[in-house]
């Protein structure tokens, strides 16, 4: 269970590893998330969240953290991935989040990411005031990993 009043971050990183296993891990540390515990959660931001910078969530090692995530491996050499998040909210803090993740670019990534959002928004009959994104791409050497999360924590 997240801790109220929750806080939420985006944080987005990408690369090599010599499994995919290791790959997804170094992603994760790129993105400041590799030594957490991530618990995957569905698409719809806990009441009164608040956007947080990436260095504020400074938790202890092996610590629970809920998130939304998305990620992309390749062992391609050359193939371009890449993955994104994005929240769309209201001004009364409601907001979904969307995850992209594939072959393409991080700009893509964003704008798909977006696109999904805005379209969770509008099947509620709801206008998001505000989308954040986050994106990640990488070009594959041996075996890559691009990975973007919004963290969830109080």
């Amino acid at each position: 269970m997240v801790p109220s009043p929750p806080r939420f971050t985006l944080v987005a990183g990408a690369a090599e590893g010599g499994t995919e296993l290791n790959a997804f891990d170094a992603a994760l540390l790129a993105a400041g998330l590799g030594n957490l515990n991530l618990i995957k959660v569905s698409s719809v931001l806990p009441p009164g969240a608040s956007p947080a910078q990436p260095e504020a969530l400074r938790l202890p090692p092996g610590s629970p953290v809920c998130a939304a995530y998305a990620f992309a491996t390749s062992s391609t050499p050359g193939e371009r991935i890449a993955a994104a998040v994005a929240v769309a909210r209201r001004g009364d803090g409601f907001g979904v989040i969307m995850e992209w993740s594939g072959p393409g670019t991080a700009e893509e990534a964003r704008a798909a990411a977006e696109a999904m959002a805005r379209e969770a928004m509008a099947r509620r009959g709801l206008v998001p005031d505000r989308v954040l994104i986050r994106a990640a791409e990488h070009t594959t050497v041996r075996l890559g990993c691009a990975f973007a999360a919004v963290a969830l924590w109080g």
